[in-house]
């Protein structure tokens, strides 16, 4: 906007300045704007904050070979006018610039200079990684400033939550967090002798997922898994990832060939590369949230039309196999590049086939592979079940009803109304004889009616044929009873609407056949015989359901 001052100043001027034809006011004067100067104003940027870390004040921390450099090469990379095109890039390496305040300074002056929602910001750490506990005891991830003390870890170190609440407070949309670090103890990463201890006893499963919540970062990429080890190479003179991230802006990554390299095809040809030369023992991960038409460019610019793009960076996708056309092209997450027209393309895992399916695509489409899934897997599934009601107490079994059986009806909605929530309707029914105890001689019996209508917003945890789920219900509840003796009135009925919880499970055994298990506990509050009594009332069923 500073460049559009200049400009508006010259036309109120010219606006103020008298007609030569006379002393008419007003009267329109053509102007002349700077069209270069208006497009440089409006056309989005692209901007980076580079750190590197290799020397620490705390001789604890080991000092680091290449941290300096992998930053400062990918600053020459993106600097470069033939490949990143980049703005303005910042690189913090010297002493005084990597303390964890002068860190969180420059994330804060980047927040004032990247203020457009179309700005592509790129936010890159090389440095050690470690885990301490905070204030409150909960085990968080660190990354180790030069000023960072091994005796206070949590007071002196950038830890990720602080990052990530500055990184999330950039007004970009297409935004990239690149952390060349690890928190496994190994490589890149130092853990306190104690923590190590702590640790030991502890499976692996441990580091399977970050430990805070994941960042609303558009993309956020990894040099390792977590519990892996990022490591560091006197040959290439790099952090590996790095290297070949570095190398992928060169082109190569280029895998659509529309002239542009885009965050997400850079970090597949480094995750590929790096995985090929650490012989499996490093696999760079990456969490994104918003991939789609709005890609973030790193280098070059889209100049064509691109082939079609198939991908997959879902977690629950981990480990399967791309193919198409019968021939692997990838194992996610990642993606890859397709000839435009009808291709077959499968999901596959060892023997197992996820997904088989012919798809129409056409150049510079991008397919995530969810949407195939989800659409060659019905959300929607109606299920016969039956089994049992009955009270929670044992007062109410022997007063108001026994245990009884019941058939119901239950149909559910998948992703909806978000995704990994469902919709669960259901309706159940039961009638039949039974006989109240109320003396250890003296059974009353009678007849009785139940009817029940229940929705319910579960969450789904999905594991390709399995599905669990458990949430909130609320139940209407009809119960009617009429007593065969002549001592009782000729019949009673009360209705109630309930809350509870609902849980159960699916189990896929073919393409729309299902099996279904599901059970909910309910509180409401009955008068019998004039007295009030809260109770709680349960039941379990299972049966077979249709997906359509």
């Amino acid at each position: 906007m500073r460049n559009l001052l200049p400009i508006l100043l010259v036309a109120l001027t010219a606006c103020a300045t008298p007609s030569s034809q006379g002393m008419e006011k007003g009267g329109l004067v053509p102007l002349r704007l700077d069209e270069e100067a208006l497009s440089s104003a409006y056309t989005p940027r692209r901007m980076a904050l580079l750190v590197g870390i290799s020397e620490f004040d705390d001789p604890h921390w080991r000092g680091l070979r290449y941290p300096a450099k992998d930053a400062t090469d990918l600053a020459a990379a993106m600097l470069d006018p033939a490949r990143g095109r980049f703005d303005q890039v910042r690189v913090l390496t010297r002493t005084e610039d990597t303390t964890r305040a002068a860190i969180l300074a420059a994330l804060r002056e980047l927040r004032k200079q990247a203020h457009r929602p179309d700005d592509v910001v790129v936010v890159y750490f090389s440095a050690h990684g470690t885990l301490a506990r905070d204030a409150t005891g909960e085990l968080r991830r660190f990354l180790v400033t030069r000023d960072a003390s091994y005796r206070a870890i949590a007071q002196t170190a950038l830890s990720m939550d602080m990052l990530k609440a500055e990184f999330d407070a950039l007004s970009s949309r297409r935004r990239l967090l690149v952390l060349a670090s690890c928190h496994s103890g190994n490589g890149k990463s130092l853990l306190p002798k104690e923590l190590e201890k702590e640790l030991a006893g502890v499976k692996s499963g441990f580091y399977a997922r970050p430990l805070e919540e994941s960042s609303r970062a558009s993309m956020v990429f990894a040099a390792c898994d977590w519990g892996e080890t990022a490591r560091e190479d006197e040959g290439l003179r790099n952090d590996i990832y790095t290297h070949f991230l570095v190398e992928g802006l060169g082109g190569g990554a280029d895998r659509n060939t529309d002239g542009a390299v885009t965050a997400t095809e850079a970090h597949d040809y480094a995750r590929r590369r790096t995985f090929a030369f650490t012989e499996g023992r490093q696999r760079p991960s990456a969490e994104i949230l918003e991939v789609g038409a709005d890609p973030v460019v790193l280098s070059g610019n889209i100049a064509r039309t691109g082939r079609p793009e198939l991908f997959s960076y879902n977690p629950r996708l981990d480990g399967f196999t791309l193919k198409v056309d019968g021939e692997a092209r990838t194992e996610l997450p990642g993606g890859a590049a397709v000839t435009p027209g009808k291709r077959t393309v499968e999901l596959t895992k060892g023997d197992a086939v996820l997904l088989r399916r012919d798809v129409e695509v056409s150049a510079g489409e991008r397919l995530p592979l969810e949407q195939l899934l989800s659409e060659a897997f019905p959300r929607r599934s109606l299920s016969l079940l039956g089994g049992m009601f009955t009270f929670a107490d044992e007062r109410s079994r022997k007063e108001l009803l026994p245990l009884a059986p019941e058939v119901a009806v239950s149909l559910r909605l998948e992703d909806r109304p978000l995704p990994d929530f469902g919709l669960l309707f259901d309706v159940s029914f039961s009638t039949g004889r039974r006989a109240l105890q109320l003396q250890p001689d003296d059974e009353i019996p009678f007849r009785y009616t139940t009817f029940s209508a229940g929705m319910a917003l579960p969450y789904l945890w999905r594991w390709e044929r399995l599905t669990l789920f458990a949430g909130p219900r609320v139940a209407a509840l009809y119960l009617g009873r009429s007593f065969e003796v002549d001592t009782l009135a000729s019949g009673q009925s009360f209705f109630t609407v309930s809350p509870g919880v609902v849980g159960g499970m699916v189990l896929r055994v073919g393409e729309r056949l299902e099996l279904m298990t599901q059970a909910q506990l309910m509180l409401t509050y009955v008068v019998v015989d004039g007295e009030g009594q809260a109770v709680g009332f349960t039941g379990g069923w299972a049966g077979v359901g249709y997906r359509f």
